[in-house]
């Protein structure tokens, strides 16, 4: 598991292109400069890991494009020390740039071949969210409620209400809406009956699956 000058150079070019995109979050830039995404990803695949582009892992998923992660992230607005809940650890990517702007990670991962890999990977690069479930993400995770923000990872054809209800006063609920193309969209938690929701154009991600396991 390398992680060289070379690398090093890829990752900053990826962060302007991230920039050039319209991400302006300084603190979002300097996580995608930091997370080594080529060990994300099948070595096959290593010389397309600093392009702006998703690509295939295992158990049918993708890592996410760049842009789109960043996008997500500086929707959060993620501050030192935030509780941050993400459904869908993936690849583990996501969660990286979570951590490295210095989140209190919570992540749940439905696919047990993904969950596995995750688990034993994101430690060996120092990556240690607070905890990685195996689970169904639509449920949230209510004993460790409330979060500042919630992020998900995959399209879901509508809004779970317990990821809503799960969001503290002030928090952000980032997810894609829709079935075959989603929407970004954000709620933000006005008060406990009141929530504000923006939307933020088009986007295309897999699935996020209910009650799968």
């Amino acid at each position: 598991m390398k992680d060289t000058l070379k690398h090093r150079g890829k990752r900053n070019r990826l962060a302007e292109t991230v920039a050039e995109k319209g991400i302006t979050d300084p603190k979002v830039l300097d996580a995608i400069r930091r997370v080594p995404r080529h060990l994300f990803m099948d070595s096959s695949f290593e010389d397309h890991a600093y392009q702006d582009k998703a690509f295939p892992i295992a158990a049918g998923q993708t890592i996410s494009q760049p842009f789109t992660v960043a996008f997500q992230t500086e929707l959060l607005q993620v501050s030192p020390g935030d509780k941050i809940l993400e459904i869908g650890t993936g690849s583990g990517y996501q969660t990286a740039v979570l951590l490295e702007m210095k989140a209190r990670v919570y992540s749940i991962e439905r696919q047990l071949e993904l969950f596995k890999r995750t688990n034993l990977f994101l430690p060996k690069l120092g990556y240690r969210p607070k905890k990685l479930i195996f689970g169904d993400g639509y449920k949230g995770l209510k004993e460790e409620a409330p979060f500042e923000g919630i992020i998900v990872t995959a399209g879901a054809p509508e809004v779970p209400k317990a990821l809503l209800a799960q969001l503290k006063v002030g928090g952000r609920l980032v997810i894609p809406v829709g079935d075959i193309t989603q929407v970004m969209t954000m709620f933000t938690r006005k008060s406990a009956k009141e929530f504000e929701k923006k939307e933020f154009g088009e986007f295309r991600f897999v699935p996020l699956l209910e009650d799968k396991n």
